[in-house]
């Protein structure tokens, strides 16, 4: 069910998720700096693209400078991330099979918005 549900997810919103955790990528890889918000967004972009069958956890290993950096990355790319995940999930609600879909995308917003400090893990 996984797979099929992963299709799905691919052709009608992981390929232009997948696409602005890129863009976020490249932009913040862009000062040296900012590099670690680009390796997670980069991160990310691969959940994007086959979020089913996969979770996030929370790393025991992560401090404070996990915290400042996920303020900062609220800031500049998280809020917009998290309203691409909002508005496609309401739209994927609107029909019956894209009611999974649209429940996944609303479970991306937290990481869209704090993604450091956090893995993605096999749900198994």
């Amino acid at each position: 069910m996984n797979v099929v549900l992963n299709i799905i997810w691919l052709v009608f919103c992981g390929v232009w998720m997948a696409i602005g955790y890129v863009v976020a990528g490249v932009v913040a890889c862009i000062l040296i700096i900012t590099i670690p918000f680009g390796i997670a967004s980069f991160r990310i972009a691969r959940y994007a693209l086959w979020p089913f069958g996969r979770t996030v956890v929370r790393k025991p290993t992560a401090g404070v400078m996990s915290a400042i950096g996920n303020v900062v990355w609220i800031i500049v790319a998280g809020i917009w991330l998290a309203i691409e995940h909002a508005v496609t999930g309401a739209l994927l609600c609107l029909t019956i099979i894209g009611i999974p879909l649209g429940i996944a995308s609303f479970k991306m917003i937290p990481i869209s918005l704090t993604p450091l400090g956090r893995e993605i893990v096999p749900a198994s």
